[in-house]
């Protein structure tokens, strides 16, 4: 994966959880710190190795055995 590529896939998913996270703080009635806190640890618990292995198959090109490819 082009590291650029891989960078800005990382950074949408923090934002995404981010962004989520502070909106569901406020439903659960969490003070702004509150909210702030509750992204920041839906960040530090992101999967990122989950979320590189789904990119990696969008991104695959169906039929051009780059998914099994080695080396």
């Amino acid at each position: 994966m082009d590291p650029r590529l891989l960078a800005e896939t990382v950074r949408a998913a923090c934002i995404q959880a981010a962004l989520d996270a502070y909106e569901e703080g406020g439903v659960r009635g969490l003070c702004a710190e509150g909210r702030w806190e509750y992204a920041i640890s839906a960040m530090r618990q992101l999967e990122v190795e989950s979320l590189l292995a789904r990119e990696m198959e969008r991104n695959a090109i169906p039929g051009d055995g780059s998914s099994s490819r080695s080396g």
